[in-house]
């Protein structure tokens, strides 16, 4: 019987977007978009940096993980960002509240992604881990995980990539 393949749980602002750069200076290799999702109130739309070099590097990564969606932007995700980037329709975690109060000083996300992943193993990529986060999947979570930090500033960069690519091909599935 074949195992699963672990999860690479992909949060869009931050490792994708990197949306706390400076205003008015993009970073290298990213391309503007303006978007409009649901909810979004704003008289103008929504201005999002994207890497499309970082699509192929997620497929990439397809062959040892199963993507999935970890983002305030659920389903439309698939909408907005995975065409950019070259991605095929992906699951997404639809989170039961977003935001709010979480245990152990977490980031609010933290407690679903370890009911999510369901003992399964899993790499996570988002601009909010914490040592805390850390701690709270250690304690909660069975399967193994890597959670990995992205500066919001900055985005995914080439040592992210590697250190997946390095985990999730490491039999960590």
């Amino acid at each position: 019987m074949k195992s699963l393949k672990p999860l690479l749980l992909i949060d869009v602002d931050g490792p994708l977007n990197p949306y706390a750069a400076k205003a008015q200076r993009r970073p290298a290799g990213y391309t503007t978009h303006r978007m409009r999702p649901t909810g979004w109130t704003s008289g103008k739309p929504l201005r999002v940096w994207l890497n499309h070099a970082h699509g192929a590097q997620l497929l990439a990564l397809a062959e040892v993980y199963e993507l999935v969606w970890a983002t305030t932007w659920k389903d439309e995700a698939n909408e907005w960002i995975g065409p950019h980037l070259g991605l095929p329709r992906l699951p997404f975690i639809d989170w039961p509240q977003m935001h709010g109060r979480a245990p152990d000083g977490t980031c609010w996300k933290t407690q679903y992604v370890v009911d999510y992943t369901a003992g399964r193993p899993f790499a996570w990529v988002d601009d909010d881990i914490t040592a805390r986060d850390h701690a709270y999947v250690d304690r909660q979570h069975p399967g193994q995980a890597l959670l990995r930090y992205v500066d919001e500033r900055v985005g995914l960069v080439a040592e992210d990539f590697a250190e997946l690519a390095g985990w999730g091909g490491g039999g960590n599935g």
